[in-house]
């Protein structure tokens, strides 16, 4: 066999093409961008493009002016301000610079007690560019307490820019955790450094492999920063994975007394194949996410395919060829006795009463899942971040003291809409057109700069929603309500962006799911060649994913343990990282399945007996299942340490999945179930009976079983 005979060689090869990826993967992250929640082509987008022509566009910067004494409408103060807001419109990339001052004292942009009112700004240019300004020039430099004036620093572009800083200072101290913890676990499981190093080897194969890879995809499209994050996690994930795999049935073969060229062989063709069809599941659930219309999702799915490619080929080529030149001495000094272990002991007692089991264990993931019912899909904002970051802060004192949002106005561009009739909106606090200022029906004054509202003959309004409005009726509702008074125009604004944003990504997650399970299904067929088998893996896989669901509702949802994590529940969940969740969850679930069933099929084959093939398959597959799980829950569990809800819910959400897909899933449903369905495990079209290895009909009362 090429890959024992030509072992060293592949090595070397090995080392230099990872030596080659990790210089190509050093110029990656330059290479990649931010994204914004925004879906190309939507009409809040078109609208953002035509508010260029006006100069303008959302408000995605705030400075939160409040006056050290008195009131903000004090000489000293306007003085101040208008300074500030001057200063601020000479800054690169600061396209249109508006204010309390400079709108004649527009009530809508003062806090209710007076002393603090904003200057509005949008910094244009895409969001890489823009947030670097505002992170590392306009953040520090406008963040004021001297004279007359204090100033603080918000808005959704400054919020993003400290999101994404502090998301990547959490993922990089917990990998520097997390690649020493899974080397100790890894340790203990082997009982061999050598291995350890090895396993570990081919997740650092996988990541380096695709950060490169990634680098020439974003040559040719928009690649986001999280595809690395992602690298990240799967990479050294799914290198456990799969090696745990080759390994263990290297091991095997070789205390089966099969010499060492065998063994490879043995061990490529049988945890080769399963390796191959884990890799296609996992891959198909993350390709899904190329149907989402958004350049952060798609960046997912890159990374994603890219990462199971790799570590696939480092698990059947770097790996194999290792264990050539290790030999015996991948073995355990002390092997465990197989035959009677523990969890061939536990799928007995299962298999024994598997109605009790299933019902029992049915139960407890029905409770785990059940307040998935109650999910609330809303909309991100600030409260990511935790109390102490300055964006959040500035936020804070917006919701204490403001009762409109003068920052998140709904722009309506062109058509014929009534600005005094959009002005009855209910919701909307005021509305600014080259007419004037309408409150609730009524004209009230003229705007100091009508100019701003017209352009080469189209003209634009401003309507300004109340806070209490957002938080009651609900920011979809609201912008759907603007958009039926506004007939012929373009609404855009930062609420409907979000909007659309929720409305592009929900539409498409029927599809989504729905290709995910079909490709699943489809893959565990061609391996198993039965119907019933998929159909019952892909239901088990989604009883583990209601139960991540449950946990994200009860937990980051409705706030339980919130002080214990250090975050602040809003009371629903922004749909794209649930969204994310369940494609890799799904996708390690699946792996597990893969894993399990492939050497439960093996035993059959050589037997027809379906209880005890279930009971080989457990015995053989459940430890490693196990460890790998083990191993991924306590990875994961430490992004749960981080400061950003985002990293907490994929902690908090990925460690609990695998431990009741591992557990409850793997260790009591499959056996149960499989037990209950006897031989119909094995059924499909145009098959009658089961054949072994070599073809010969397995006959005998245990075929029936």
């Amino acid at each position: 066999m090429i890959l024992y005979r030509r072992r060293r060689l592949i090595l070397l090869a090995g080392l230099l093409v990872t030596v080659a990826c990790a210089a190509l993967a050093a110029g990656t992250m330059g290479r990649l961008v931010l994204s914004r929640w925004e879906a190309p082509g939507t009409e809040s987008v078109r609208a953002q493009d035509e508010l260029s022509r006006f100069g303008t566009g959302n408000a995605n910067l705030i400075l939160l002016v409040t006056a050290a004494a008195g009131t903000v409408d004090a000489a000293p103060v306007r003085q101040a301000a208008t300074a500030v807001a001057d200063r601020l419109a000479g800054e690169r990339l600061v396209a249109d610079v508006w204010s309390y001052w400079s709108r004649g004292q527009d009530p809508t942009m003062r806090s209710s007690d007076g002393r603090s009112a904003v200057i509005l700004a949008h910094v244009s240019g895409d969001a890489t560019a823009a947030r670097a300004q505002i992170r590392d020039r306009l953040l520090p430099a406008y963040t004021l307490d001297e004279g007359p004036v204090s100033v603080r620093v918000g808005g959704s572009e400054a919020v993003s820019s400290q999101v994404s800083a502090r998301a990547a200072a959490d993922f990089a101290r917990a990998e520097l955790l997390i690649v020493p913890l899974m080397a100790l676990l890894l340790v203990l499981l082997y009982r061999r450094v050598r291995l350890a190093l090895l396993t570990l080897g081919v997740g650092v194969f996988a990541v380096v492999g695709t950060l490169a890879a990634l680098r020439a995809v974003a040559g040719l499209t928009e690649v986001s920063t999280f595809a690395a994050n992602i690298t990240l996690v799967m990479g050294v994930g799914l290198g456990i994975d799969y090696s745990l795999f080759v390994i263990a049935r290297f091991r095997e073969e070789l205390t089966r007394g099969s010499p060492v060229p065998a063994a490879i062989e043995a061990t490529v063709r049988t945890a080769g194949r399963t390796v191959v069809f884990s890799g296609l599941t996992v891959a198909s659930s993350l390709a899904a996410l190329l149907l989402f219309p958004f350049p952060f999702l798609r960046s997912f799915a890159y990374a994603g395919v890219l990462v199971v490619a790799t570590a696939v080929a480092g698990a059947l080529t770097l790996l194999p060829a290792a264990l050539g030149v290790l030999g015996h001495r991948a073995l355990r000094r002390n092997p465990p006795t197989r035959e009677h272990g523990f969890w061939h002991r536990t799928g007995s007692a299962v298999m024994r009463r598997p109605v009790t089991f299933a019902a029992a264990g049915l139960v407890l993931v029905g409770v785990l899942g059940a307040p998935a019912l109650g999910i609330r899909i809303g909309l991100p904002d600030d409260r990511v971040l935790p109390p102490t970051a300055s964006t959040r802060q500035t936020y804070d004192l917006l919701r204490a003291g403001f009762g409109t949002e003068a920052n998140d106005a709904l722009h309506v561009i062109g058509g014929r809409p009534d600005p005094a009739a959009l002005s009855r909106v209910p919701g909307i606090a005021q509305v600014n057109a080259p007419e004037g200022v309408f409150v609730a029906g009524d004209y009230r004054a003229a705007l100091p700069d009508p100019q701003r509202f017209a352009a080469g003959g189209l003209t634009r309004m401003e309507a300004i929603p109340q806070r209490a409005a957002l938080a009651s009726t609900g920011v979809p509702e609201l912008v759907a309500a603007v958009r039926a008074a506004s007939p012929g125009a373009l609404v855009g604004g930062f609420p409907a962006e979000l909007t659309d944003f929720r409305a592009a990504l929900t539409e498409r997650i029927p599809l989504v799911g729905a290709l995910i399970l079909v490709i699943s299904c489809a893959v565990l067929f061609a391996m198993s060649r039965s119907l019933l088998v998929p159909v019952k893996a892909t239901v088990l896989n989604l009883l583990s994913l209601a139960v991540m669901f449950g946990v994200l509702v009860f937990v980051f949802q409705d706030g339980a343990f919130a002080g214990l994590l250090g975050f602040t529940p809003i009371g629903t969940l922004d749909p794209a990282f649930p969204i994310l969740m369940f494609c890799v969850a799904y996708g390690l679930s699946m792996d597990y399945e893969v894993f399990m069933l492939s050497r439960i099929k093996e035993s059959y084959e050589q037997h027809g007996d379906n209880t005890r093939a279930v009971l080989d398959g457990l015995q053989r597959s459940a430890p490693l299942v196990t460890a790998a799980a083990a191993i991924l829950a306590v990875s994961f569990s430490l992004y749960a340490t981080g400061e950003v809800m985002y990293l907490q819910m994929i902690g908090v959400g990925a460690a609990v999945a695998i431990v009741v897909d591992a557990t409850i899933i793997r260790g009591v449903l499959v056996p149960a179930l499989m037990r209950l369905a006897g031989r119909a495990n094995w059924w499909s079209p145009g098959r009658r009976r089961s054949r072994d290895g070599e073809g010969r009909q397995l006959v005998g009362a245990g075929a029936d079983r």
